[in-house]
């Protein structure tokens, strides 16, 4: 059977969250996550729809692309397709011809789980790796530290107040309440929860989101920040830990992140909340 390449329609964004979820597993590559998704539905379900990709073989999807801004493919394939060879080189083609709709002319990135076919073929057709990224992940089968400080899990009512944080701790955020409220009402959401740290004053001072991929499966904290006013007094690791209390209420297995490897500050931040660093990772890109 050939190799089908599916954009879904915004109702029909289930599959590609239901077979990611699938295929979350310990031991398994860094790979996208049903919660990279749902971070992305903060823009709304048609433009999480149009951002998708799937390639399918006799109706079963075997690769979900999510296009995470116009330049860059974040790619994972099912467990048992991470070597196969007839869907790698249908990735590779799509990647690479501008003309079959999956990514633009000129400098785009491709970022592919370790060990999978299609970043090898990348590199033969000319792809160089880029900086690399360093993932990271704690254990959840023990008791989580007590972060220390005060954290409330937010709701609709305080979209406002989450959406205000995480444009304090990211230079040129734009994320909105309303984006908040997109957010939520994906699918994905149902198994994620938001989180704000206090310091000692009642200032809100980090916030977190973490999604979980379903019991025993690893979850995902995306995205984590300090406000720019309140850095460098342990919020990072304070919200930290509880993200990861987050998930192992929700029944994960392990919270993973991951952050350029150039940002020393969060990863230091994380591996003082017990997340180990794993091997870094690299995407391919493509000149113009």
């Amino acid at each position: 059977m050939t190799i089908v390449v599916g954009m879904p329609e915004a109702d029909g964004l289930g599959g590609a969250v239901g077979a990611l979820r699938e295929w979350q597993a310990e031991g398994a590559p860094t790979q996208l996550h049903p919660g990279d998704l749902g971070w992305y539905c903060r823009t709304g379900a048609e433009e999480t729809a149009a951002a998708v990709r799937t390639w399918s073989r006799d109706g079963r999807i075997l690769a979900v692309g999510l296009l995470d801004g116009p330049r860059l493919l974040r790619l994972t394939t099912a467990p048992g397709a991470l070597r196969d060879a007839e869907l790698a080189r249908q990735v590779a083609e799509d990647a690479s011809e501008p003309e079959r709709g999956v990514l633009p002319a000129g400098r785009v990135n491709v970022e592919a789980p370790p060990g999978a076919l299609v970043d090898d073929l990348l590199g033969e057709l000319g792809w160089p790796t880029d900086e690399p990224w360093t993932p990271l992940r704690r254990d959840l089968t023990r008791p989580v530290e007590d972060p220390g400080v005060r954290i409330e899990e937010i709701g609709p009512e305080r979209a406002h107040l989450r959406a205000a944080l995480h444009r304090a701790s990211f230079d040129g955020s734009t994320f909105t309440a309303e984006g908040w409220h997109a957010m939520a009402a994906g699918a994905p959401y149902a198994a994620a929860r938001c989180l704000i740290a206090y310091d000692d004053r009642g200032d809100a001072v980090a916030a977190a989101t973490v999604w979980s991929a379903g019991p025993g499966r690893p979850g995902l904290l995306e995205p984590m920040g300090v406000h720019r006013d309140h850095r460098g007094r342990g919020h990072g690791k304070a919200i930290s830990l509880a993200a990861a209390a987050a998930l192992q209420r929700l029944g994960s297995s392990s919270a993973v992140v991951c952050t350029p490897s150039s940002n020393a500050g969060a990863v230091a931040t994380y591996a003082s909340a017990g997340y180990r660093h794993l091997p870094e990772v690299r995407d391919r890109y493509r000149d113009a």
